[in-house]
């Protein structure tokens, strides 16, 4: 019985993927490729002792980050719509977590967290379509595979050798 299966299969054209599961609607939720992401490797990420700058443009919803002198990555971002601000200064990291959960906003998963002042931090979202634009409550977020990129290089340097500044131009 299988074999004839199989051979209508073939004939129709099908293929094993036809037969497959659909996809969950949480595949990928936090693993889409990455999106205006400027590759590191992993040679060159041991080689960055600090320090690094991550610059924040919230006219044009973009994220510089440089080390060493040079610009590692330039990632598009969402930050505060109409009603929710994003805080412009310079700061410095004060907290990180791989995962947090927005108490403020009905548990939302923030992967990759820097905080930086109170309660707004750089993390990833799951909301990338609106990356480029405003859409945030005032967290600046970023495509989960670039967060986790600026966590995996803030850890690495460490949170003292780390300048964040939030910018219009």
């Amino acid at each position: 019985m299988l074999r004839i299966v199989l051979l209508i299969a073939a004939f129709l054209g099908l293929s094993a993927s036809a037969f497959a599961a659909p996809p969950s609607l949480f595949d990928g939720l936090f693993k889409k490729p990455a999106i205006g992401h400027a590759s590191l490797s992993t040679n060159s990420a041991r080689r960055i002792s600090g320090p690094v700058s991550i610059t924040v443009d919230l006219t044009t919803q973009q994220m510089d980050v440089v080390a060493g002198g040079r610009t590692i990555y330039t990632f598009d971002v969402s930050t505060g719509r109409k009603g929710y601000t994003t805080p412009t200064g310079d700061y410095r990291p004060i907290r990180m977590h791989e995962m947090w959960y927005s108490s403020k906003y009905e548990n939302s998963p923030m992967p990759h967290s820097i905080f930086f002042y109170g309660g707004y931090a750089i993390h990833g979202t799951g909301d990338i379509k609106h990356l480029g634009q405003v859409a945030s409550h005032g967290c600046v977020r970023l495509h989960p595979d670039n967060a986790q990129a600026l966590y995996d290089l803030v850890r690495q340097v460490g949170m003292d050798k780390t300048r964040i500044k939030l910018i219009r131009s």
